[in-house]
């Protein structure tokens, strides 16, 4: 199996990777990576999901072996380049911006290409953001969820997300910056009424001021559904798609799911490994 977008898979293969997360954590597939070799392309930025993924490949007993995503852009066809590493490596991993670049890895790769993050998507992220809400809700699926951004790969992770997982997703975000096919609000405080979960992602500093009017705070969240959470996507940035006072309240989840980002990597690693 090959995760490069989350619509590739179908719901069962969601669940079936959330019970190999919950696996892990009770300490099974100890060394199932034991003499097999991983080839990771990240970029120097990347902290999170690098981190956890090279981590969460050395404890299962893997070799992670770790290049720049610049190495992906030299003059050599990616074809022959996955000549090669079909001799060598068991599973890919690549972060680059261009998801053309992780479909050609795909197409030639002999073994699992797993996307770490693309300018149109982030799976991974998405993943054990569901995998963490599955284990503070009733039922994840049923929830109203709101994202609060710039149409980019958040957003649009969350859109195959619930295109295969079947929840309701809707959109706030300043006028220019619409997701196609979502419903969308302008008004933060229309927008975030009967909410459960709601999202966010960091916006570049030239359009700040687009979404000064879209700023979760406290008191935006105080108008969600009783119980509502707020899982901003990192880096996020106080004092702009999100107030410092709403990172510092009961309604911030996002240190403790990321906390899940280990284990639903493993977990993913493996599945595509079995599939």
């Amino acid at each position: 199996m090959k995760l490069i977008k989350l619509t590739d898979c179908q719901k069962e293969d969601i669940y079936n990777i959330f019970s190999i997360a919950d696996e892990l954590i009770d300490g099974k597939y100890t060394d199932s990576l034991k003499g097999k070799s991983v080839v990771m392309f990240f970029s120097n930025s990347s902290i999170r999901t690098r981190v956890t993924f090279e981590k969460g490949i050395y404890l299962l007993g893997g070799q992670p072996i770790l290049f720049p995503t610049e190495t992906l852009d030299k003059k050599e066809d990616l074809k022959d380049v996955c000549g090669y590493l079909n001799n060598w490596a068991d599973v890919i991993i690549a972060r680059h911006k261009n998801i053309g670049v992780l479909e050609a890895l795909a197409k030639y790769s002999a073994v699992p290409v797993i996307n770490a993050m693309t300018d149109i998507n982030h799976p991974c992220e998405i993943l054990s953001d569901m995998y963490a809400l599955s284990k503070i809700r009733d039922d994840f699926t049923k929830d109203k969820y709101l994202f609060v951004g710039k149409k980019g790969n958040i957003g649009l992770a969350w859109k195959e997300a619930a295109e295969i997982m079947g929840f309701k997703l809707e959109q706030c975000c300043a006028k220019g910056y619409e997701i196609d096919g979502m419903k969308v609000h302008y008004n933060i405080c229309e927008a975030v009424k009967d909410k459960d979960i709601i999202c966010t992602d960091c916006l570049p500093a030239d359009i700040v001021g687009d979404f000064r009017s879209c700023q979760v705070t406290n008191e935006i969240m105080d108008m969600a559904n009783k119980g509502a959470v707020l899982n901003p996507c990192p880096p996020f940035y106080r004092g702009e798609e999100v107030s410092d006072s709403v990172i510092d309240s009961e309604y911030f989840v996002g240190y403790k799911f990321k906390k899940r980002l280990l284990e639903v990597q493993q977990a993913a690693v493996i599945y595509c490994l079995k599939y």
